[in-house]
């Protein structure tokens, strides 16, 4: 397998405080690949970066082996990394497919938007029956399928996810994990940020643990499952 994302010595400060102190990390082309770790481990950060949002103090980024590090959020979305935030933050006073369009802003080919249209309605199929309610009148879990779906409308070479569990019942999460094995499989790689460690390490190939700005841990997701420490840290018990 060919590697789509490269990391290396990655270092951001925010003034005199060190978020993060080089992290290493790669993910492989085709594979659902997990940061783990607790409030403040710097998951959000190290995602803020890839995507352009914040710029790096230190250590090289590379997509598909060019360097993007400290380039602009929309040269990075360009070149075909989009991000699902953590929060949803969907546009509340627009409707579904409104949103939706938003995500899709980059794709100049009119058939490639519409095959994108199908490729989130039949993902989540709720979104297509709300399609013209405004994005407000809809429940947690739904604003979650929103948002994914919003990032899957620009063709995303590497899908980026930020806590898609946050604040949702534990049947919404299976539904959301099992759509996320279908992107998988339709060949989009994905990069996921979450603290419900259990679930991520069932659907990941590969994970890393991220404590205080550094990888603590790292290694294919069912050996990490497994993993005495890891347990006791993450997976309660």
């Amino acid at each position: 397998m060919s590697e789509i994302l490269k990391i290396e010595g990655l270092k951001l400060n925010y003034g005199p405080i060190a978020a993060l102190k080089g992290v290493d990390l790669t993910v492989e082309k085709g594979n659902i690949v997990a940061i783990l770790g607790s409030n403040g481990a710097g998951k959000t950060s190290t995602l803020k970066v890839i995507s352009g949002l914040l710029k790096p103090s230190g250590g090289k980024i590379l997509f598909e082996g060019n360097s993007i590090g400290g380039k602009t959020a929309h040269k990075i979305a360009k070149s075909g990394i989009m991000q699902s935030p953590e929060g949803r933050h969907v546009l509340v006073g627009l409707t579904v497919e409104e949103n939706l369009r938003v995500g899709g802003y980059n794709i100049k080919n009119k058939q490639e938007l519409e095959s994108n249209f199908e490729r989130v309605y039949t993902l989540f199929p709720r979104l297509k029956e709300r399609a013209k309610q405004q994005a407000s009148t809809l429940s947690g879990g739904e604003q979650q399928m929103l948002a994914i779906g919003r990032a899957l409308m620009g063709s995303p070479k590497l899908l980026i996810l930020d806590e898609p569990s946050l604040g949702l019942a534990p049947l919404l999460i299976k539904d959301i994990f099992d759509t996320l094995k279908k992107i998988k499989q339709e060949g989009t790689t994905i990069l996921i940020v979450e603290q419900n460690a259990l679930q991520t390490l069932k659907i990941a190939d590969y994970a890393y643990v991220l404590e205080l700005g550094k990888i603590s841990m790292h290694g294919k997701a069912e050996d990490l499952i497994k993993d005495q420490r890891l347990i006791s840290a993450y997976l309660g018990g």
